[in-house]
This record gives structure tokens, C-alpha cells and sequence, in this order.
């Protein structure tokens, strides 16, 4: 039996359109990494971009369970001697762009490379529940109703 590799005309990419409000942050991440990979698929082949194109709207309306919204520290550095940073999971997402910790969460549970960055340009992430791509006709996602701890009221 021979290991099947995916070629490039192989590939079929869909537009996944998934409803972030009221679902919990890491849980979400892994589905939307999973579907970034191509992992959901039969034919999936690590070395290739098998992925789908993920539209995630209400992303300021994630949630975090326990006391992450407050204690959750995301850090950064300016790259001057003593200039390390550090804003709260509650301060982004209550600042002007609240989709960057959805981002990150998804970013850090891909592998690291070339393909990884690759993979990510296919996430878009809107704050609202406004999104430029019905042209490309998506098909609904509903991850809240995937699992019943999806959720957080």
C-alpha cells in the first residue's frame, strides 16, 4: 500500500463562516485551527495547504472561562532595553481591536513556519457580525452546538 500525497489540483478549499458569540475561546481556536490545517479532511497531507477559508464574525463577543478575562496576560516587547509590554485578555477585547486575541489563540495553536503563516492568511476575523465575502457563498459553522461545553452563559 503507498501513502497518499495531495497534489495542488487536488485541493478543494470551501468558506467556512463560524459564530464566535458566547463560545469559549480555546475551544473555538482548536476547531478554526484544525479547519485551517486541513486536518477535517480525508486527504489531508501535512506538507500541503489542504485547508479551508474561515470568515469568524462576533469576535468580540468570545468567552473565557474562569478568571482568563482578567488574569490572562498577553506580553509583547518593543525591542529597547527594558521595553517589555503587557496588556489583559479584558483590555483588548474591550479596545479597538478585539479580534487580535482570537488570532493569537489560533496562531499558537498552529505549528510554527512557513505553511503555518501561509495557512493563517486564510482567517479573516471581524469584531461584528458584518463580513465582506457573501460572494463566496460560506457555509455555516455552528461550533456552539458541536459540544455542549462550547459554551459559556
Amino acid at each position: 500500500m503507498k501513502t497518499y500525497t495531495a497534489t495542488p489540483a487536488e485541493i478543494d478549499k470551501k468558506w467556512i463562516l463560524i459564530d464566535a458569540e458566547g463560545v469559549v475561546l480555546g475551544r473555538l481556536a482548536s476547531v478554526i485551527a484544525m479547519r485551517l490545517r486541513g486536518k477535517h479532511k480525508a486527504t489531508f497531507t501535512p506538507s500541503m495547504d489542504m485547508g479551508d477559508n474561515v470568515i469568524v464574525i462576533n469576535a468580540d463577543k468570545v468567552q473565557m472561562t474562569g478568571a482568563k478575562r482578567e488574569n490572562k496576560t498577553y506580553y509583547w516587547h518593543t525591542g529597547h532595553p527594558g521595553g517589555i509590554k503587557s496588556r489583559t485578555a479584558r483590555d483588548i477585547l474591550e479596545g479597538q481591536f478585539p479580534e487580535r486575541v482570537l488570532t493569537k489563540a489560533v496562531q499558537r495553536m498552529l505549528p510554527g513556519g512557513k505553511l503555518s503563516r501561509q495557512q493563517m492568511t486564510n482567517l479573516r476575523i471581524y469584531a461584528g457580525s458584518e463580513h465582506p465575502h457573501e460572494a463566496q457563498s460560506p457555509e455555516v459553522l455552528d461550533v456552539a452546538s458541536m459540544n455542549s461545553k462550547n459554551t459559556r452563559s
